[in-house]
Parts: C-alpha cells; sequence; structure tokens
C-alpha cells in the first residue's frame, strides 16, 4: 500500500495508506475495437472445490464493485447461515475515479435515441449504441481471459447491472441467453429503448415457446419501491416485464421480482446487490 504522509490524527502520528479491498486486483483491459476497461477481480481465498467458483461479472464496476465484494467476503463464510458460496466477482468499468463514465452510454444502450436530450443540457450527447459490441467483447475476450486464469463453474454464471446496466442485462438475455445462466437487472432503464426492446423480448419469447434455448435461465428483476412515483415508468415496465417472463417456468427457469422498501434509484443498490449474491451465489 502506498503511503500518503504522515499526520496527527487522534492526537498521534499516523501514517496514512490507501484502503486496499482484500484478495482483490485491477487492470486495464483493451479490447479488440480499441476500447479500454478497467477490469476489477475478487478472487476467494477458500478452496476451489469441482467443478469451479461460481462467477458473477458486475457493470459499472467502478460504482458497486466494492460494495459486491464486501457483501459477498462477509456472507460466504458461512454458506449454510447465509445462502451465499465463495465466488469470484469481475467487475467491468472504466479508466475515472468517479463512479460512472459517459462511456456507459455506448457500452449499455443497444441503439441510440435523441428522446432523452434533455439529460445532457449542460454537455454533448454521449454516443450511444454499441451494446452488442461491448456483448462480443464479454463473450470472446473478458470471459476467456478469466477462465484461462482462474477455475471456473461455467455452468454458474451470473451477469448483474443496475439502470443502463439493467437494460444492457435484459438485452442480452433477449439477444443472447445462451451468454450467462443468471441474469440480474437492478432498476433496468427499460424506457430507453423501449420499442427495440419490446421487440427483441417477442423474438426471445418466439424462440423459448420453441425450443431453440437450452439454457435454463433464471432472471432477477428489482426496483426501488420509491421508484413507483418517477415519470419514465421503469417500475410498471420492470414489474410487467417479469411478469412476462414467467414462462421461463414452463422451460425450467425461474424469474423473481422484488421492490425494495423506501428505496430510490441510487439508495437501493446495497439491498439489490446483496439480493442477488443470495440468488446467483447460493449452494448447490
Amino acid at each position: 500500500m502506498a503511503s500518503r504522509g504522515t499526520e496527527s490524527l487522534g492526537g498521534s502520528q499516523s501514517t496514512q495508506t490507501n484502503v486496499v479491498l482484500p484478495n482483490t486486483m485491477q487492470w486495464t483491459m483493451v479490447s479488440k475495437r480499441g476500447r479500454s476497461y478497467r477490469i476489477m477481480a475478487a478472487i476467494p481465498t477458500q478452496e476451489c472445490l469441482p467443478p469451479g467458483y461460481p462467477i458473477l461479472y458486475v457493470l459499472d464496476g467502478n460504482s458497486v464493485f466494492g460494495t459486491a465484494v464486501e457483501a459477498l467476503r462477509l456472507q460466504c463464510r458461512l454458506p449454510e447461515k447465509t445462502g451465499v458460496v465463495p465466488s469470484v466477482i469481475i467487475g467491468i468499468g472504466y479508466e475515472v475515479d468517479e463512479p460512472f463514465s459517459s462511456e456507459r452510454f455506448y457500452d449499455l444502450t443497444p441503439e441510440p435515441t435523441r428522446e432523452f436530450l434533455y439529460r445532457f443540457a449542460e454537455g454533448a450527447v454521449p454516443e450511444q449504441g454499441g451494446a452488442d459490441e461491448f456483448a462480443d467483447f464479454l463473450e470472446e475476450e473478458l470471459k476467456q481471459l478469466i477462465e484461462r486464469n482462474w477455475r471456473i463453474d461455467r455452468t454458474r454464471q451470473s451477469l448483474l447491472g443496475h439502470s443502463l446496466g439493467g437494460l444492457f442485462v435484459a438485452h442480452l438475455l433477449f439477444t443472447r441467453p445462451g451468454s450467462f445462466r443468471y441474469y440480474i437487472a437492478g432498476s433496468p432503464s427499460l424506457h430507453w429503448n423501449k420499442e427495440r426492446m419490446l421487440d427483441e423480448e417477442r423474438s426471445f419469447a418466439s424462440k423459448l415457446a420453441q425450443g431453440e434455448i437450452a439454457q435454463q435461465l433464471e432472471v432477477l428483476i428489482t426496483m426501488g419501491e420509491l421508484e413507483a412515483s418517477h415519470p419514465s415508468g421503469n417500475y410498471e415496465l420492470a414489474r410487467k416485464l417479469a411478469e412476462r417472463l414467467t414462462l421461463l417456468e414452463q422451460h425450467g427457469g425461474r424469474v423473481h421480482f422484488l421492490a425494495f422498501e423506501e428505496e430510490g434509484h441510487v439508495s437501493v443498490l446495497p439491498s439489490f446487490i446483496s439480493r442477488a449474491l443470495r440468488f446467483a451465489c447460493a449452494p448447490q
């Protein structure tokens, strides 16, 4: 840990150092298309039993990786009581120190829209519409790198995203359902590419009904209770999507919708992440 100088703290001389999350690392990874990502990894200290660790890929890693890692580290110590086993967590973020980067608008949206220009009154509209390119990076580059370095149970791969990240999770579920087993969407921004998402959902439902999707899919969709009053209408969009996705149960899958009491779009994150761990990293 790097020294940050010496000051008088609490009446004594103390050397300041950075706070480091145990058993974590990060590095910069440049995709084949030249996009740069900060990749964060948390690896369990517990022995890896066959067939390998469950793995949770977390979008917007700059904002939620630390919360997810600490929640897992505390809960996986006693799986029989908490319902959470030791698992690998991979955060995908950007080369910034802020919680969010404008680059996420490109990676997490299926197609460009100018419907929400009011959000960018003080600056340029971020580039959008790169979700499929980002999905290629996850599937063809990042996952392969992780699996070369750690023993991963490929039948227990999860993807977690919040807000625009939740939109991306839904997009991937509909268009590449075999990429993950668990799809976890918190407060998904389903209003962003609404018509495109409905088309993708209809195509997904048709393929599922025709037996073209072999994977037994498990989906968790959550919202903060206070989001019900937001003008975007995402609360109802998410609730109704979960209702329609009960069709997964006819094919061996499951879907859950949860609303967290007295939580808003941002305050809901710790509750959402903790519940997601019990959903995707439960003992089997």
